[in-house]
């Protein structure tokens, strides 16, 4: 394990670009996303892990930036809903309405991102179960559900 104190350099893979920043060893990878790398995309919701607004993908998987350290992000490749490009969620996104306030909206793309990238056959309880971990406070779920659903038609198009 390796312990921290005091201000540290380190460097952080976001959307395949290296970025080198000073840390306290106590900052959450969302504030140091958004405050010192000027990746908004994540937003602080409840910065308690509840509500799925800061949600990233860490090697792949999801992950709530809040409740994570900088720190711990090292060597790991994170990706963002900026690193999103051209992708058939968001696309589905914009044509379904998956957004009203669009507070919770990257979250919902980065949950939806990666559900489709590891299992794209996902049944309508998976797809549930996987949205969960989000929280729409304008409960736009309806179109939420529908873009999810568009954008896995057309990721299983694509791989016949």
């Amino acid at each position: 394990m390796i312990q921290y104190s005091g201000n540290v350099n380190i460097q952080l893979n976001v959307n395949r670009e290296i970025h080198e920043v000073v840390v306290m060893p106590q900052d959450t990878l969302l504030r140091v996303l958004r405050e010192k790398v000027g990746y908004t995309g994540p937003k602080a919701g409840c910065e308690n892990g509840d509500c799925g607004a800061c949600t990233v993908l860490l090697d792949g998987k999801p992950v709530k930036a809040c409740l994570m350290l900088a720190v711990e992000t090292v060597g790991k490749e994170i990706l963002t809903v900026e690193g999103l490009e051209d992708t058939e969620i968001q696309k589905a996104f914009v044509s379904e309405g998956g957004f009203q306030c669009g507070f919770c909206t990257a979250g919902f793309l980065m949950n939806a991102f990666a559900l489709l990238e590891t299992k794209p056959d996902a049944n309508e309880a998976e797809k549930k179960d996987w949205l969960s971990a989000n929280l729409c406070r304008c409960t736009g779920y309806e179109g939420i559900e529908n873009a999810l659903n568009l954008a896995q038609k057309r990721v299983q198009e694509k791989k016949r």
